[in-house]
């Protein structure tokens, strides 16, 4: 699967779907599951050093803030069929896109996040993980 590293706190936020948008200077011509790895940076209230979920991207919108040019990559909930958590995952990250084998990945036990059970996954597998 392809990965991107991106911040400890963005990563989070992805993961509470509070992001719905990942900003990068650079595009790509991929659309699909997306592997969200936090970097190494030790951030507090962040989980570093690994995958906690994949986004699905399901576009890349050319954006300006002034002159400056940037893509905001369209990231899809967390329901069925869309983005899902994963079993934590240890990754070193990487610059640009990377692979990471599918093998690896395994889906959470469910398909709302937000349901009971994904906030007794969240304590026993992410919380213990939190800086």
């Amino acid at each position: 699967m392809k990965v991107l590293s991106i911040h400890p706190e963005y990563g989070m936020e992805i993961l509470n779907d509070t992001k719905t948008e990942e900003y990068r200077t650079w595009t790509t011509k991929y659309r699909g599951d997306l592997l969200i790895c936090n970097s190494a940076k030790k951030t507090h209230g962040a989980v570093a050093s690994h995958a906690l979920c994949v986004a699905k991207i399901t576009g890349i919108e050319e954006q300006y803030d002034g002159e400056q040019k940037y893509y905001a990559w369209v990231i899809a909930p967390f329901e069925e069929g869309g983005s899902y958590w994963i079993e934590p995952l240890k990754v070193k990250g990487q610059l640009k896109l990377f692979n990471v084998d599918d093998r690896l990945i395994k889906p959470a036990p469910f398909t709302n996040p937000f349901s009971k059970a994904g906030e007794q996954w969240y304590q026993e597998k992410i919380a213990p993980l939190i800086y």
